[in-house]
């Protein structure tokens, strides 16, 4: 870094126009909103008329933490002392704020490609409009967000949303059923979107690693009509879209009872251990309205938000489920 005669670093307002300028490019990209983006912005309008907004709580937190300056942060968080220690421009945020954030993750597994009728979405393309709408009404109520798995830590600017539509659309994240438990702040909030398929008893680890770790969260289960119904009938092969092998029912009709059973014991397994870990569960259909699942979902968050970390009650810890 370069000085001049006075001692003065020359460098600091070369980092603030370095920084504004960043933030001109990240507002341009952030005005060309991809149509997911404003699908989920739509639906979020539609929610947020019955959602009033919440400002975050004044920076009561003395403990500061610094990260790396991105793309879409005010020019206002630059920590000036900080940065002009190195090259990397740093901004400084309170202890606070990072526990209060919100990290979103859907399944994006080949199972979630699944619909029924040409006339439903994919279950894939539900739960990417859930997050991101979900997204929307967090960031227009100054909640920070992220995606788990993309590397990105949260922030709370339209930007962030351009970023994580775009992340979503080039299909950038793990396509697996289930995510992977990164270190998260302790009361930071977790939401989940998927099937929910997997064994219980693997469901159940995921969950268990989130919470003994101090992360609250959220389950949502996102099926086609045709995965609660199983309306088909006589002779029907089935397809695995994960590489199992395909199976041929003779009368479908024949095992519906057996199925339905099967599929509300793993609800209510799912339910149980949600239930156990102090998360909450809700399931949705993609014949349905995304707004009603949004706005319980929303409320849901909310709610934990509201209960501040010395007010939470003890939990019990989540059990192993016996199927």
């Amino acid at each position: 870094m370069a000085w001049d005669r006075s001692g003065d670093r020359s460098g600091k307002p070369d980092l603030a126009a370095s920084a504004l300028r960043a933030q001109h490019r990240s507002e341009a990209l952030a005005s060309r909103l991809p149509p997911l983006l404003v699908a989920a912005d739509r639906v979020a309008s539609t929610v947020a008329q019955g959602v009033h907004g919440r400002r975050r709580v004044g920076t009561g937190e003395t403990f500061w933490q610094y990260r790396r300056y991105e793309i879409g942060d005010s020019a206002t968080m630059i920590d000036w002392r900080q940065s002009g220690k190195s090259q990397p421009v740093f901004v400084r945020e309170n202890e606070w704020e990072a526990a209060q954030s919100v990290w979103l993750w859907h399944d994006a597994s080949a199972s979630m490609d699944y619909r029924s009728a040409a006339s439903l979405p994919t279950k894939r393309e539900r739960a990417e409009l859930l997050l991101l709408a979900l997204a929307v009404l967090l960031v227009r109520g100054g909640e920070r967000v992220s995606l788990l798995g993309s590397g990105v830590p949260p922030s709370g600017n339209k930007v962030t949303l351009n970023r994580m539509a775009m992340t979503l659309i080039e299909e950038q994240l793990p396509k697996t059923g289930l995510p992977k438990v990164p270190p998260l702040p302790r009361h930071a909030q977790a939401v989940l979107i998927g099937d929910l398929l997997s064994p219980l008893p693997e469901i159940h680890q995921t969950v268990a690693s989130f919470s003994g770790r101090g992360v609250r969260g959220h389950l949502v289960q996102v099926l086609d009509p045709a995965e609660e119904t199983l309306p088909f009938a006589g002779r029907v092969e089935f397809e695995g879209l994960e590489g199992e092998e395909e199976l041929l029912i003779p009368r479908v009709e024949m095992i519906r009872q057996t199925y339905l059973e099967r599929l509300q014991a793993h609800r209510d397994g799912l339910a149980a251990l949600a239930r156990a870990a102090g998360w909450s569960f809700a399931t949705h259909r993609t014949d349905r309205p995304p707004q009603t699942a949004l706005l319980a979902l929303h409320g849901a968050i909310a709610q934990e938000r509201s209960l501040a970390p010395a007010q939470q009650p003890s939990r019990a810890p989540a059990q192993e489920p016996t199927s």
